[in-house]
């Protein structure tokens, strides 16, 4: 019997990945959007009226909202990720979610997840929201009503070279440490994949990673190649990196300081890390695995991509 699945966010690319497989693989997928207009990338007007995707209105910090989307459409499986603003941590929204018919959620987690939930510090901050989440979501659940997709370092993260290139210098802390540049199209598959089939191998917690390992100097010199530039690379300290993050890339305090701690954990050497967390490396193929497609190499991402790097 083919599911109904309701997909939150399907206007960033992980989400609409997830709504595209889902329903190319039999389910009945709702695109649940704060803005019911808004263009979806990857899926045309036609496509969207030929495959009988249903558009509904629902903001995922706003619980009630998400109880009407889910008891209106009827849905009973879930794509949701980590909505920022709620004092919660999505309680009542997942809530929500279950007293309106979910029995599964596909919760877009972070790779930096692991081990006990409760002992994650609040220090280390983007573990630490995404657990908060993640608990919420198993005392409501329970084990069975949850997957936990852990993707690693997303390819588009390294968007933030752009201007760098088009200067011809590039400011980075750690060229070396590695990090494994998983595109989010990969991601949204293995989500829809699972939203429409149901959890593979009562896997409940699944990390997701690009197919390969590569320093972050790599990353660059792969870019470069597909723009024909061989930009200068001006190494930072942690004084530096830290101002880097907030001046130059935005990111709170608490995040940048995060980022150059985890970032200095990388220099470790005989592991198998992505920014600073060990890794399996046998989960380098779990978007096959998960999927049943090949995950996207960097390479190819960024010649498919290459125009988001120029102005």
């Amino acid at each position: 019997m083919a599911h109904t699945v309701i997909i939150f966010g399907p206007t960033g690319a992980v989400g609409s990945a997830a709504a595209r497989t889902a329903s190319a693989l039999g389910a009945k997928v709702i695109l649940a959007m704060r803005d019911t207009e808004k263009p979806i990338p990857g899926l045309s007007a036609s496509d969207e009226k030929a495959n009988a995707f249903t558009r509904v209105h629902a903001d995922l910090t706003k619980s009630d909202t998400v109880h009407n989307a889910v008891l209106t459409t009827q849905a009973t499986h879930a794509f949701i990720y980590l909505a920022f603003g709620t004092a919660d941590n999505m309680k009542a929204t997942i809530h929500a979610l279950k007293s309106a018919g979910i029995k599964l959620v596909v919760f877009l987690s972070s790779f930096t997840v692991g081990g006990d939930l409760a002992a994650i510090q609040p220090g280390d901050i983007i573990p630490y929201v995404h657990a908060q989440v993640e608990m919420n979501l198993l005392d409501v659940f329970g084990e069975k009503g949850l997957v936990a997709v852990r993707p690693g370092a997303f390819a588009s993260n390294t968007l933030h070279y752009k201007g760098g290139l088009e200067q011809g210098v590039i400011k980075m802390y750690g060229p070396d440490m590695t990090v494994d540049c998983i595109v989010p199209e990969d991601i949204g598959r293995v989500c829809g994949t699972v939203l429409a089939n149901g959890p593979p191998d009562d896997q409940r917690a699944i990390y997701l990673y690009g197919p390969e390992l590569l320093s972050q100097l790599e990353t660059v010199k792969i870019i470069g190649d597909a723009l024909g530039r061989d930009p200068k690379i001006e190494e930072c300290d942690a004084q530096g990196a830290y101002k880097m993050f907030v001046e130059e890339r935005g990111l709170p305090a608490p995040l940048a300081e995060y980022m150059v701690r985890q970032t200095q954990k990388g220099f470790a050497t005989g592991e198998d890390q992505v920014l600073g967390h060990t890794i399996n490396r046998e989960h380098l193929g779990n978007v096959e695995k998960y999927s049943g497609k090949k995950s996207t190499t960097f390479k190819e991402w960024v010649e498919q991509e290459k125009g988001k790097f120029v102005s």
